[in-house]
């Protein structure tokens, strides 16, 4: 396990770079985390030394084309911070990004605190924890130039590639009876013909994802609190973008959410 020095040194670095939009090619060996464990001790470091608070979390590469996007073969999670929330409807900065993508998802937000434990959280204890679904826009990016050759335990340490996050209007409570994997969210870019993504691209499930997310967060020591708001992961392919571009979202009867893009 590397030091608090180390933990220290690199999460000074990846807040650095998040500040300046800069990148670099990857940790320095002597700070550079090898497992899950380390990168989330650098998550929790960077947040202390931001004097941010914690909003929530995202997961990332819920699914398989997220996956691909960043070179992992599984879900990871990342803490949103407090000053990267946009608010609905308002335009996003994108120049300085170096993923340029948006990831259309489904977030909740909690109404009671789990707290780690030995025992995985069910399902139905995490879904009772829950106070409302939301459509969300996720604008992922790194700070890593060659972020898909990074690896999961580099990329968990720069908080999973989160970086701004729009939250939509809390969703009907009927949305508790649908069935989340098979419900479908029409998206159009800057206004041509639309396309579908669907709940199950969430790691079969946005309720799955979230489950996934509180046990991850469990076994890493840190509690998911009432409040807080988690995006599950995108439900289509990462969305190409760019000054100009406008996103609409519709989830039915579920709610809408939009975004435009800008320098």
């Amino acid at each position: 396990m590397l030091d608090h020095p180390a933990i220290q040194q690199a999460a000074a670095m990846l807040l650095d770079c998040w500040r300046s939009r800069q990148t670099l090619p990857q940790l320095p060996v002597g700070c550079r985390p090898v497992s899950r464990a380390e990168g989330y001790a650098i998550q929790r470091e960077m947040l202390q030394l931001s004097g941010n608070s914690r909003y929530g979390w995202k997961i990332a590469a819920t699914s398989t084309a997220g996956q691909s996007h960043i070179g992992v073969d599984g879900p990871l999670a990342g803490m949103i911070h407090s000053t990267q929330v946009l608010v609905e409807g308002s335009d996003v900065p994108i120049a300085t990004s170096l993923m340029k993508v948006a990831e259309v998802e489904f977030a909740f937000r909690m109404g009671a605190t789990l707290a780690p434990r030995a025992q995985p959280y069910s399902n139905g204890e995490v879904m009772s924890a829950v106070a409302s679904l939301h459509p969300a826009i996720e604008i992922p990016d790194s700070r890593y130039r060659d972020f898909s050759n990074a690896g999961a335990a580099q990329l968990i340490a720069e908080n999973a590639c989160a970086d701004r996050f729009m939250l939509g209007k809390p969703c009907p409570d009927s949305w508790r009876s649908l069935n989340l994997a098979e419900h479908t969210v029409s998206i159009r870019i800057s206004g041509r013909e639309p396309f579908t993504g669907i709940g199950r691209n969430v790691l079969g499930d946005p309720r799955i994802a979230l489950t996934w997310l509180v046990n991850e967060l469990s076994a890493n020591g840190f509690a998911l609190e009432a409040g807080q708001v988690i995006t599950t992961g995108t439900c289509s392919n990462p969305i190409p973008v760019e000054p100009g571009v406008r996103i609409e979202a519709d989830y039915g009867v579920l709610g809408q959410i939009t975004a435009s893009f800008t320098d």
